[in-house]
């Protein structure tokens, strides 16, 4: 399916939010029941700013390919057919929380944030099951998350790239997501293979 990408990011979204508003120092600020106005977003954390919207900014930055499973064999799914083998992808997730200037503690708040994040992924790096959303429910995918150690070089051209000063934040790799090919299945001439024939002894 090409709406993997989304729906990974739909996961990890939809996971971090659950467990900051299970969290009891973090649901005043996230749970909407309690009063919570902050939000797990998708967008920038310079949109999020932008549009005066509190949280945590899960922002997809990267999109490569995951070479060590681009060889893979394409999959048998008949004798005389072949399906080609889906895009092995690795998505890079940069996550920032996002406070207003005016808040008191917003430091604080923001730290606070971002510990919950490593705490989260450290204890449960292994997206499946019950945890995936959208189009990955109720499939068999897993999904892997491993904390970066970005250079500073690095984390100065991810900030560069959205033209705005640098805040407190960690990246993510999450693998592998796939994109299944739209071909349809290619046939395939099956392989004959000549069994040898045994004589029989017949006893005098």
């Amino acid at each position: 399916m090409y709406t993997s990408i989304r729906a990974t990011s739909q996961t990890l979204a939809e996971y971090l939010r659950q467990q900051l508003i299970s969290d009891p120092q973090l649901a005043p600020f996230f749970d909407a029941g309690a009063g919570g106005t902050m939000v797990v977003s998708l967008s920038t954390p310079e949109e999020m700013s932008e549009n005066n919207v509190e949280g945590l900014s899960v922002w997809l930055y990267r999109v490569m390919r995951d070479e060590e499973r681009l060889n893979a064999p394409p999959e048998r799914i008949a004798y005389n057919q072949m399906r080609r083998t889906p895009l092995p992808l690795k998505l890079h997730y940069l996550m920032t929380p996002v406070t207003a200037s005016d808040l008191v503690g917003g430091p604080e708040t923001e730290q606070l944030v971002l510990g919950k994040v490593l705490q989260v992924f450290y204890d449960h790096p292994l997206m499946r099951g019950t945890d995936l959303q959208g189009e990955l429910s109720g499939t068999n995918a897993e999904l892997a998350v491993r904390l970066e150690a970005l250079t500073l070089d690095e984390i100065a051209r991810v900030w560069d790239a959205l033209d705005g000063s640098y805040q407190l934040s960690v990246s993510y790799e999450v693998s592998a997501v796939y994109i299944a090919s739209a071909r349809e299945p290619e046939g395939v001439t099956p392989v004959e293979v000549a069994l040898p024939e045994y004589g029989v002894i017949v006893g005098k």
